[in-house]
């Protein structure tokens, strides 16, 4: 087996992956093949463990932007045959030119005294680039209270291929603005 000394990423983002603490090794493999020749401008890595009724499951996210593209990696563990743990790791790499819009959700808690500091705060960050869409319909409502009549319904289709959602309380200060950075360098590069 051909093992890799040296990594041609940046060193901060695979102090990050290293810090997640989940699968580092496959998931830096996973990234540095997906990046390829590119330079990285910015990165996000982002790990969220849920609960089913089965197992701890885990899932690691990482963002990637380079000079040309969005490199989107996911890790996920789970069992294989006999039981044997497994980890599934998937990339994709997204032109620049493709990615059709950046959303930044925020969550403030007590915004009258809102002082511009990261404490308590959350945000989701929405990115789409037309590979998944999502219909949200409601029945149609008539100004006539007395109308019985059906008028169908309405909705919005949206472009949310991913979404992440990172709060100081659970992230903390530095990953929440590490996800504010990759945001707003995401969105800069966007129709240029």
């Amino acid at each position: 087996m051909v093992r890799r000394t040296r990594s041609s990423l940046p060193e901060s983002l695979v102090a990050d992956i290293q810090a997640a603490g989940y699968l580092p090794a496959v998931v830096h493999d996973v990234i540095v093949t997906a990046v390829g020749r590119d330079t990285v401008v910015t990165h996000l890595v982002h790990d969220e463990t849920t609960f089913d009724e089965m197992a701890v499951r885990n899932h690691l996210t990482v963002l990637v932007l380079t000079d040309r593209r969005l490199v989107i990696a996911h890790a996920d563990d789970h069992e294989g045959p006999e039981g044997q743990r497994m980890a599934t790791a998937t990339t994709e790499t997204v032109p620049l030119r493709s990615v059709r819009g950046v959303m930044l959700t925020h969550t403030v808690p007590d915004p009258e005294r809102y002082d511009g500091g990261l404490g308590g705060r959350g945000v989701t960050l929405t990115l789409g680039w037309g590979a998944v869409s999502r219909v949200d319909l409601l029945p149609a409502i008539c100004e006539d209270p007395q109308c019985e009549g059906d008028h169908g319904y309405e909705g919005t289709v949206s472009s949310d291929d991913i979404s992440l959602r990172v709060a100081t309380e659970t992230h903390g200060e530095q990953r929440l603005e590490q996800t504010l950075l990759f945001a707003s360098e995401l969105s800069a590069r966007l129709g240029h």
